[in-house]
């Protein structure tokens, strides 16, 4: 039932996503160049690697080692717009259609974190991953990393078509107030590494 509310959706809302997608990908192209599109290899359903897309939301800005300059000098006002308003998300649709990932489900992170994580937290690989998820209503990046995965294994447990129903509508509620983008401080969420 999953797989197919996920594809039911995608169909239905077809027409608008395509012509969202030419849009924000003129709008990136304009602003900050190509790639258009972000790519990373991230831990799907069983820790299996995939690579999901997005559009992308930085630059390439370098200091004079080469070494890429931090976030939050090189996320622009217009990425941090495509970031808050969730467009930059859009590509990920794709990944939904190819089977990696869900409508709804716990956000795919880094790969360097899957072996950081506790046999509890590592739950949150039962299933695929989404591009939307239970932590993702309760808080966003301004919930702390244990929080957040608390989140995502209680999803994993309690899941359901309803439940997801609940955070498809809770998620665009979020996108329009554009609550809990970032951390505290932070371009994003500040890195991951282990809990106590």
């Amino acid at each position: 039932m999953k797989r197919l509310l996920d594809l039911f959706l995608i169909t239905l809302s077809l027409p608008l996503l395509l012509l969202l997608c030419l849009v924000v990908a003129w709008l990136v192209r304009s602003k900050l160049g190509s790639p258009i599109l972000f790519k990373q290899v991230r831990p799907g359903k069983g820790a299996k690697p995939f690579e999901m897309i997005k559009f992308r939301t930085m630059t390439d800005q370098r200091d004079s080692n080469d070494e890429l300059l931090p976030d939050s000098l090189r996320l622009t006002s217009f990425g941090h717009f495509l970031r808050s308003s969730s467009l930059d998300e859009l590509p990920e649709l794709w990944n939904v259609v190819m089977g990696d990932m869900s409508i709804v489900g716990p956000r795919p992170l880094l790969m360097e974190y899957v072996s950081l994580y506790s046999p509890e937290q590592a739950r949150r690989h039962e299933l695929r991953p989404g591009i939307s998820g239970w932590a993702q209503v309760n808080g966003r990046n301004a919930i702390s990393w244990e929080e957040k995965f608390h989140l995502d294994v209680w999803y994993v447990d309690n899941r359901s078509l309803w439940l997801d129903i609940k955070v498809i509508w809770l998620t665009v509620k979020k996108v329009i107030v554009r609550d809990g983008i970032s951390a505290y401080g932070e371009a994003t969420m500040p890195k991951f590494t282990g809990s106590n």
